[in-house]
C-alpha cells in the first residue's frame, strides 16, 4: 500500500478585506516607503469598520512620545451601540515595533516628510491601516505624474495592439 503525500498549498498571502483607502494620498504625496500598523480600538470602532464605514481622507500620523498615533481618523459611531459608543474623531494608537518607530522618527523631522494612511483593511481578524512615509508634491510634479502615467499607458496599449496583429 501506499500513502499519498499531502501537499502544501501555498497561498498568495494572508486573506485581505479592505474597508477604506486613501485615493487622494498617491496623488498628493510621493511615497517613499510604506509600513503596517495595527489600531487600538474600542469594541463599537470595530464594529462600524466591520461594516465597511470608516474615512481616513483627512488623517495623518505622527510619533509623539515615542508612540505612533493618527489623528482625523473618522469612524462614525455604531449604529447599534449604546452607551458604549466612541467619539467619531478621537486619536487612536497605532502598533508598530519599536525598531520601526526609531526609524520613522528622525525621518518624520526632516522638512516636508510625513505620515499618510493610504488604507484601512481587515487581516486574519485583524483591523490593520497602511502608512506611507511621502513627501508632499508641487502642482507641477502632479502633472507630470499624471503625463508618465498616461505616456507609459499609450506604450503598453500599442504593445497590445503589436502583439494582437502578431507584429514583429
Amino acid at each position: 500500500m501506499s500513502k499519498k503525500k499531502q501537499e502544501k498549498v501555498k497561498h498568495s498571502g494572508p486573506e485581505r478585506s479592505v474597508v477604506t483607502t486613501n485615493r487622494k494620498a498617491r496623488h498628493d504625496y510621493e511615497i517613499l516607503d510604506t509600513f503596517e500598523a495595527g489600531m487600538v480600538l474600542s469594541g463599537t470602532e470595530v464594529k462600524a469598520l466591520r461594516q465597511g464605514r470608516g474615512n481616513i481622507v483627512d488623517a495623518y500620523a505622527e510619533i509623539h512620545n515615542g508612540e505612533a498615533r493618527v489623528h482625523n481618523f473618522h469612524i462614525p459611531e455604531y449604529d447599534y451601540g449604546t452607551w458604549t459608543n466612541h467619539p467619531p474623531r478621537r486619536i487612536r494608537k497605532l502598533l508598530l515595533h519599536r525598531s520601526e518607530i526609531d526609524k520613522l522618527a528622525p525621518k518624520l523631522d526632516e522638512a516636508g516628510l510625513t505620515l499618510v494612511p493610504l488604507s484601512v483593511y481587515f487581516q486574519n481578524g485583524y483591523a490593520k491601516m497602511e502608512l506611507g512615509l511621502g513627501r508632499g508634491r508641487k502642482n507641477y510634479d502632479k502633472r507630470q505624474a499624471i503625463a508618465k502615467r498616461e505616456s507609459d499607458r499609450e506604450i503598453e496599449r500599442a504593445i497590445g495592439r503589436a502583439n494582437k496583429r502578431g507584429g514583429s
